[in-house]
């Protein structure tokens, strides 16, 4: 009788072990995080940089980059993924406000087909103009451009990296608040636009701070202002466009989403792992070397966020009748 209870017992207790064996593998089961941009770019570098941070919290977290249309393949890839909180992606600027507006399609509804997680970043762009210009000029502030391009109507130029993209909605937004008029010089891509600027072949340009950076602290080109409500910590010393056209803010932002439908608890505790790496300290040295400022928020509050972006870039898109089909 004994030697039946104590199989028994060490039945019962291996069936024990094997049960908490099987939830722990599944509590282990690695989390996917789908960026929809190459590797090696800025968004890519601070999702490792934060999967790295929340693997003792939530386990190991795979990076997934789905390139292609813009973002738009990675984000209909979350969209349309189990909302079991196993896929998580990136949404940006681009994905998540500018696209609905700039394609006459894309797979996934923007609105309704994520659950927000948290804010990551908020990197700004910056207005610039060639320093030699400016100096000829006598362009130091926003008030100065608006005055001089005000006196010499249609005899300012900006340029972007194409027609659509954050160069090129920043510019034609700040035309419309400061009431100006501006050629839009339109390059294959950034890197194009600030050669031209450099060269004197445009104005101004609105540009990520990041890639400016250099050429502003080598004196090639003068910052005017950022593009944040407010001061950026990497550029101190330049004031924002909000101070002189009030409410001016177009910078570059992204965030962490899981697929609509996606349990609440499942949310919280994501939430809650990445708005903790996100706060640490080691995160904003390792980001404010990509010049990105880390930003931790609520879901409802990154879902407020991204609302009002969505509807504040269907006015700027519309009002450049930018399309891609």
């Amino acid at each position: 009788m004994k030697t039946r209870n104590f199989l028994l017992t060490l039945l019962a207790s291996a069936t024990a072990l094997l049960g908490a064996g099987h939830a722990n593998a599944q509590q282990q089961r690695p989390i996917r995080l789908v960026v929809p941009y190459a590797a090696g770019g800025p968004i890519d570098n601070t999702a490792r940089i934060l999967a790295e941070r929340v693997k003792d919290t939530l386990g190991p977290v795979i990076i997934d980059n789905k390139p292609g249309a813009g973002g738009n393949i990675g984000a209909d890839a979350v969209a349309k993924a189990p909302a079991d909180g196993l896929t998580i992606g990136i949404a940006a600027t681009a994905t998540n406000a500018v696209n609905p507006w700039l394609y006459n399609k894309i797979p996934f509804n923007a609105a309704t087909d994520f659950a927000p997680i948290t804010q990551m970043v908020r990197v700004p762009n910056v207005l610039v103009m060639n320093a030699d210009t400016a100096r000829r000029l006598n362009i130091n502030t926003v008030a100065d451009l608006i005055r001089y391009a005000k006196a010499n109507p249609a005899k300012l130029n900006y340029g972007s990296g194409g027609n659509g993209s954050a160069g090129h909605l920043a510019g034609e937004l700040f035309k419309k608040e400061a009431g100006i008029f501006a050629v839009h010089i339109p390059y294959n891509g950034g890197s194009p636009a600030q050669l031209a600027l450099i060269s004197g072949q445009v104005d101004f340009n609105f540009d990520n701070l990041a890639t400016a950076a250099p050429n502003i602290r080598s004196g090639k080109l003068k910052a005017i202002a950022v593009t944040t409500l407010q001061r950026s910590s990497s550029l101190p010393e330049v004031p924002p466009v909000a101070d002189t056209l009030k409410g001016f803010s177009i910078d570059t932002w992204w965030g962490l989403v899981a697929p609509a439908g996606t349990p609440h608890d499942v949310i919280v505790k994501l939430n809650q792992a990445f708005v903790a790496a996100l706060n640490a300290p080691e995160t904003k040295t390792r980001f404010a070397s990509l010049l990105a400022e880390p930003v931790g928020s609520s879901p409802e509050q990154f879902g407020a966020f991204m609302k009002s972006e969505l509807a504040k870039y269907e006015k700027v898109v519309k009002a450049t009748g930018a399309k891609v089909d």
